[in-house]
């Protein structure tokens, strides 16, 4: 079944691949309800849990460079063992925390967590897979955890609709479960390192930043990065407040994302297979514009043909995620050095995280300056990545190589 969808034969990874299905389980459960359950829980206004998750992401961004440094010293594995300890210590410690502060310091704990476990995610997959093959396996995981986080919301689901401290809380206690789970899994995966020797040349991250070709491979990242947060920030706004649509079409949006993902990723790196990595990130940044023009048409329609139209768009979008996904993933771990990969996709996953906080912020504000502000720009944004992607290959090779599926 797995091969049908263009998916890679899991084999000797099956303990790896379990490890991150059930780290995505739990996180999909406790995600959607962050907000609530501080608002159940605690005595702290929607401001104040707003403020203490913010002040969080912002005091663990600087961690990237040192977990960078950490996954090139110890190993990408042991990272991601850390990663799931750190993240079960602050997610258990939600079920006491009750001020600001404490919550701030949880969430800091849990963000740290976070970050050690994906910023060595790159590097273990790198490590595990073969050149020829990571477009394929990168893809065939992003769908995984695409579904991992659609089963933890419906579980979510449930406990919103029972609505009491005690389920809430019980939500908590399941998510620290599945990280115990996750890191017991990863016990047991061979610790494929590929760390500085002393027959290797030294480096650290001033070799990062002076690396003008890879520089403006996490420039267009994070052009991608802007239009990836578009389904978690923008959607939901603009169709149940901006346009009035009915409620029940977020729900339906996000449901679609996650099958077109979870059955559509495989089958997309196999059609890509045998073309160039750089079109395909420009192809990526095509999708995501004519998703964008899907959503101002359902603006100017009656009610029914804009869900319609929404719905379109959406699928439209997600073309974006599919083709850019794996491709940049694949692109970024093969053209890091092999005793810096740790620094250097360290660099991109702080490009992840730099758009998980400016993007709540910066899409409600466009939001607020007119209907169709907010797509105007992120079209631009569109444009000036996929014109960044198609120029990439002359300074980077390795975009310019082809997409190959195993």
């Amino acid at each position: 079944m797995l091969e049908r969808l263009g998916f890679p034969r899991v084999g000797e990874h099956r303990r790896f691949v379990s490890a991150i299905v059930a780290d995505t389980i739990g996180s999909g459960l406790f995600m959607p309800i962050t907000i609530l359950y501080f608002l159940k829980v605690t005595d702290l206004s929607l401001v104040q849990v707003g403020a203490a998750l913010s002040v969080s992401a912002l005091l663990t961004m600087p961690a990237a460079f040192v977990i960078g440094t950490l996954v090139d010293r110890f190993g990408g594995r042991r990272m991601m063992l850390v990663g799931n300890l750190v993240q079960g210590v602050g997610m258990l410690a939600y079920l006491w925390v009750e001020a600001f502060w404490p919550v701030a310091l949880a969430t800091v704990l849990l963000n740290l967590g976070r970050q050690a476990l994906w910023g060595s995610f790159g590097n273990v997959v790198t490590a595990i897979t073969r050149r020829g093959e990571r477009e394929l396996w990168f893809g065939f995981l992003q769908a995984l955890r695409n579904l991992g986080f659609a089963v933890g919301g419906v579980l979510a689901g449930l406990a919103v609709q029972l609505d009491t401290e005690l389920a809430f809380r019980t939500v908590v206690v399941v998510n620290t479960a599945t990280f115990v789970l996750a890191f017991l899994l990863l016990l047991d995966v061979p610790d494929h390192r590929s760390v500085a020797s002393d027959e290797q040349p030294a480096g650290g991250w001033g070799d990062v930043v002076r690396d003008r070709a890879y520089l403006r491979l996490v420039l267009g990242q994070l052009t991608f990065v802007v239009g990836m947060m578009v389904l978690n920030f923008a959607l939901p706004v603009y169709a149940a407040e901006t346009l009035d649509l009915p409620g029940w079409l977020v729900g339906a949006i996000f449901t679609l994302n996650t099958i077109l993902v979870g059955l559509g990723q495989g089958l997309m790196v196999r059609w890509m297979t045998g073309r160039v990595r750089a079109r395909m990130m420009a192809l990526a940044q095509g999708f995501f514009v004519l998703g964008y023009a899907c959503f101002v048409l359902a603006g100017v329609l009656p009610v029914w043909i804009a869900v319609l139209a929404m719905l379109l768009g959406a699928m439209v979008y997600t073309g974006g995620e599919l083709a850019g996904g794996p491709v940049f993933s694949a692109t970024a771990a093969e053209a890091a050095p092999d005793h810096l990969r740790g620094r250097y996709l360290g660099l991109v996953q702080l490009v992840w995280g730099l758009g998980g906080a400016v993007a709540p912020v910066a899409y409600t504000w466009l939001l607020e300056h007119g209907t169709y502000t907010i797509w105007a720009v992120l079209g631009l944004v569109a444009v000036l990545g996929a014109a960044l992607s198609t120029r990439l290959p002359r300074a980077l090779p390795t975009a310019g190589e082809r997409v190959t599926a195993g």
